[in-house]
């Protein structure tokens, strides 16, 4: 970079610096990550005040500075009005942008990350004040930020035996389970084969005899792959909720029927543990898409 510079970046996080200026943290497809001051942004008048705000994006003249870069110029390029007046939509909007500051590379081009990003808040924003639209399109940017991470769970085959699963919407008690340890869903009947096993094992180990492999080739317990430990089952899915997180890979979610409630909540809860798991903490804008639902659900009951 030179002493000045220019980039596209949109904003993700603000927070104050001394009496008026903002530190803001912006994305850009061409430097990545980029902390700069935008200077008298908090004063009434400044010209910055607006641009500096959540999920604007800007044509920036940066000036790189000793710790901080300071921006100089800035001219607003789009803006996401419909994200601030609807708290669904604001609460899942931080979601994604606190995995993308998590995911995000300083001084490395994330132009595919930049994209896909803007993508889905625009997504949100035009979307019909609809509060499982919101969940669905908030499962959806989550996955696409996964896969782009190179995390995508997964959620077409079992973890464990590699075979596909289909949902089963004949039986009303057909289940699944996801694993996060195992890295997605597993079919429930390897598992409890396994568990199984693994229990056998513990009583030969106590008895001081030597524990012996199953030789049957019919044995559901050879086909799986990951035999050392027993994965933890973090929760279990029916029909449609497996439905629906099939569903997440593809490149559109308009063909899935948003309107309906069931299985949506479930689906964010598990992608919201898998995500935490990966990067490694908390989504704290998560506690507002629960406070959000849960005041929707008081006032509707």
């Amino acid at each position: 970079m030179t002493r000045t510079y220019q980039v596209t970046g949109i904003n993700l996080k603000t927070q104050a610096l001394g009496e008026s200026d903002k530190i803001v943290t912006i994305l850009t497809p061409e430097f990545g990550l980029i902390r700069a001051v935008a200077p008298g942004a908090r004063k009434h008048n400044s010209s910055l005040g607006g641009r500096s705000g959540m999920f604007v994006v800007n044509e920036l003249l940066i000036a790189k500075g000793r710790s901080l870069d300071k921006i100089t110029q800035a001219q607003t390029v789009k803006t996401y009005p419909g994200l601030t007046k609807d708290l669904g939509k604001l609460a899942a909007s931080q979601y994604l942008a606190e995995i993308v500051l998590c995911q995000a590379l300083s001084e490395q081009p994330q132009a595919e990350l930049y994209e896909l990003l803007n993508e889905h808040l625009n997504r949100l924003e035009t979307l019909s004040q609809n509060e499982a639209g919101v969940l669905a399109h908030l499962a959806h940017g989550v996955f696409h930020l996964l896969a782009l991470a190179g995390l995508t769970p997964q959620v077409q085959v079992c973890a464990l035996t590699q075979r596909q699963l289909v949902p089963n919407f004949t039986d009303p008690h057909w289940q699944v389970g996801f694993s996060i340890a195992a890295g997605g869903i597993v079919g429930l009947a390897t598992w409890e084969e396994l568990r199984k096993e693994k229990q056998r094992e513990r009583q030969i180990n106590a008895s001081g005899k030597p524990p012996t492999t199953p030789t049957s080739p019919s044995s559901t317990y050879q086909t799986v792959v990951h035999q050392q430990e027993l994965p933890v089952i973090s929760q279990r899915l029916n029909a449609r909720e497996l439905y629906l997180l099939q569903q997440l890979s593809q490149p559109e979610i308009m063909h899935i029927n948003a309107a309906k409630d069931d299985g949506w909540l479930s689906v964010e809860q598990i992608l919201r543990q898998y995500a935490q798991y990966h990067l490694g903490r908390q989504i704290r804008s998560a506690t507002l898409i629960d406070s959000y639902f849960a005041a929707n659900h008081d006032a509707t009951v």
